[in-house]
């Protein structure tokens, strides 16, 4: 089985998923592609909205249930971190050059550091020195960011970006299995059945 991972580097609901749905594939001897998206993109065709224009009492839920789940996983996790809302783009385009040079293993890797960094170390993930730093961190080559910065690095992620709207992805974690969207780290139960039951 192979699954599609769509998902934001900077989202909380990716970090908190991660580690999980990690497990899960692994577990299920699942094959992950590694597809980082740009999340305005698709909130553009699909009706999102970025959180800072979403309605108060959408805002004030959400703030709600990161506790919520951050408690529930046993992942920590600052609902309101230093630097967030934060761009996304560098990191993304980063963990598409790991997965390119180091594989999938090691992009899954450094999306758990990546995202631990914006939601549980107050770190700022649109800035090269953290992103070398993470890839220090990983025992990657430091080399992996002039290769984040080639265009056909930029032309993945589009390719993504529209992989994604054309599968009907509307917001990030997205799962597909065989054709089957699962959207959310909540619906991590539905894509573990799926890979237990592939027909």
């Amino acid at each position: 089985m192979t699954i599609d991972y769509y998902f934001a580097p900077n989202s909380p609901f990716v970090y908190l998923g991660h580690a999980r749905f990690t497990a899960i594939a692994k577990a299920a001897g699942a094959t992950v592609r590694v597809l980082p998206i740009d999340l305005g993109k698709v909130f553009s065709v699909s009706g999102g909205l970025p959180l800072g224009k979403r309605a108060p009492q959408r805002q004030a839920y959400r703030l709600l249930e990161l506790p919520r789940w951050s408690q529930r996983l046993g992942v920590p996790l600052n609902p309101q971190p230093r630097f967030f809302p934060v761009a996304a783009d560098d990191a993304a385009r980063l963990i598409i050059a790991v997965d390119q040079h180091d594989g999938t293993d090691a992009a899954m890797a450094l999306i758990a550091a990546v995202t631990q960094a914006v939601w549980a170390q107050e770190r700022n993930i649109a800035d090269a020195d953290t992103l070398a730093a993470l890839l220090a961190e990983q025992g990657l080559a430091p080399t992996r960011l002039d290769e984040a910065r080639k265009p056909e690095v930029q032309a993945r992620y589009e390719a993504n970006t529209q992989r994604a709207i054309d599968a009907g992805v509307f917001g990030a974690p997205s799962y597909v299995v065989d054709g089957e969207l699962f959207w959310g780290q909540d619906r991590l139960d539905f894509v573990e059945r799926r890979l237990r039951s592939p027909h």
